[in-house]
Parts: C-alpha cells; sequence; structure tokens
C-alpha cells in the first residue's frame, strides 16, 4: 500500500542583513542555484507574503532553481520606521544598497518589483544597471498622479515635508483582486498597513516617477512587464508607456485583459505565475 502523500514543509527563509540599509532583509536559498531573484514589496505589505500568497511565488522561484532575497522596505513588516511613511528616494538607496551585497555572488541576478516595489525597482535599474541579468515588472507604480490637479502635484511636496504622516490617498481592497477570498486575506493580514497612503510616501512617489522618465530611453536591460487592464490601484498606461520607451532589444508586456492590481492574486495567477518563471529559466539557460 502506497503511504499518503506528505505535506510541502513551509519554506523558512534565512536572515540577510544588508549594510547601510535599516530593514530586516531575508534569503531562501535554492538548490544548485541557476540565478538569483531580488524581489521587492508594493505599498504597505511585507516581503514574506510572497511565500503563501502571490500564486506562492518565492516557493516557486526556488523550485524553479532561483535562489530568493527579499526585505521589508521602510516602514514596512519588520522594519522599523512610522508604518507606511517612507520616501521613495531612500527606498531606492536601499536597494542599490542590496544589489551592491548581492554582487560578488557567481549568478545572474534579477530583480522583480510589484507596485511601489516595481517603481523603486525601475528607478534603481536606471540609475545604475550594472550586475542586472534583467527586470520583472509587475503592475508597477510608474505614471502616478497622472488624472490630478496640476495645484495639488504642486502642493504635494509641501505638504509631504509639514505633514509626512498625514494620509492622503485610499487605496481600495477591492480593486487587488477579482478573487473574494484574496481580498478577504489582505483585510485579514494584521501585518498590511490597511490605512490611506500617507503624504511624504505619495508625494515621492510622484516626484520620483515625474523624474525618471528621461532615463528610461536609455533602458537596454532585458525586462516583463506585467498589469491588468482593470488596475485601479496603478496606472496601465505607465506599463505602456514604458514599455515603447525602453530601448530594451528584449522587452516583454504582458497587458492582462480584466486583470486586476495583484495578477499573482487574481484569476489568472497561474498563468501568470509561468510567464515569470518560464521567462527567468529561457534566460539562464
Amino acid at each position: 500500500m502506497t503511504p499518503p502523500a506528505q505535506p510541502t514543509p513551509p519554506l523558512t527563509p534565512a536572515r540577510w542583513t544588508i549594510d547601510g540599509a535599516p530593514v530586516a532583509g531575508y534569503h531562501w536559498a535554492a538548490p544548485s542555484a541557476r540565478g538569483m531573484v531580488l524581489l521587492s514589496h508594493g505599498v504597505g505589505e511585507y516581503a514574506g507574503r510572497y511565500v503563501e500568497r502571490y500564486h506562492s511565488l518565492i516557493p516557486a522561484l526556488v523550485a524553479a532553481g532561483f535562489t530568493v532575497y527579499a526585505y521589508d522596505q521602510r516602514g514596512h513588516g519588520q522594519s522599523a520606521g512610522r508604518r507606511a511613511v517612507v520616501d521613495m528616494n531612500l527606498l531606492v538607496k536601499d536597494h542599490l544598497r542590496a544589489r551592491e551585497a548581492l554582487r560578488g555572488e557567481d549568478l545572474p541576478l534579477f530583480a522583480f518589483g510589484h507596485s511601489m516595489g516595481g517603481l523603486v525597482t525601475a528607478a534603481s535599474a536606471a540609475r545604475d544597471p550594472r550586475g542586472l541579468a534583467g527586470v520583472i515588472l509587475s503592475s508597477p507604480a510608474l505614471l502616478v498622479g497622472e488624472g490630478e490637479p496640476a495645484l495639488l502635484k504642486r502642493l504635494a511636496p509641501l505638504l509631504a515635508r509639514v505633514a509626512p504622516a498625514l494620509p492622503v490617498t485610499r487605496l481600495d481592497a477591492g480593486g487587488l483582486s477579482r478573487l473574494s477570498g484574496e481580498v478577504e486575506a489582505y483585510r485579514a493580514d494584521a501585518s498590511i498597513y490597511q490605512g490611506k497612503v500617507p503624504a511624504l510616501t505619495g508625494a515621492s512617489m510622484l516626484g520620483l516617477s515625474a523624474r525618471l522618465w528621461p532615463d528610461y530611453a536609455r533602458w537596454t536591460l532585458p525586462t516583463l512587464v506585467l498589469h491588468g487592464a482593470e488596475d485601479r490601484i496603478t496606472d496601465p498606461q505607465g506599463s505602456q508607456r514604458f514599455f515603447d520607451t525602453i530601448a530594451s532589444p528584449d522587452k516583454t508586456f504582458i497587458h492582462q485583459e480584466g486583470g486586476y492590481h495583484e495578477l499573482l492574486n487574481d484569476e489568472p495567477r497561474a498563468e501568470i505565475r509561468e510567464h515569470i518563471v518560464a521567462w527567468l529559466r529561457a534566460r539562464v539557460s
């Protein structure tokens, strides 16, 4: 008689320290690794969410032969700082430090960023592409405040200086996924910041995203961009504009019809995860 299959043990990370970055870092090692992925999460959430949610993205990457490094951004998860009150420019510096810490490894390094993490990843790669074998941007916040009044945009930096923690922009959790179970899990997760986006966070996203567009014309890294057509949290037009602007000869844009913000937690999650894994495998073979 064949014994019943044993459940797969949970994937437990090792701690990872990044010199100069006051963040809680993590490391999921792949046996016989073929490459590395530096993962950057979105606003309000934390790195460990990509183990059990996001269609178990981190375990899937590890199983495919990619060692994953990640950290909770300042003010998120187990990292210090006021909850979700962050300056994007500091987050970009943290990302550059994380990449520097991995530069001595003898494996190709890919950077994955979701939402706010997509903006941070894009800014880091645009500022210094050295050492990166490719970039994956998931629902990146590349076009921020496009429909906002000009006066409000001009006042945003002042408000950020005077009241950085002031809650200014509501994020609708219902826009994350068409799957009610995923939305409920998000709302029930005590480790996620559930409030409005603070003034400093929003203003620095607005400023950074606007400054980066001239740099994208010089972008030549292999790039995969994924965005849901019905995303109401980050603008899909930003991903299309980015894709059209970059000079990379190796670029792919998956514009998912009907997709919401968290594609890996949405209806096409299996297909999206396979796209990511297949894209990475094709660039290390």
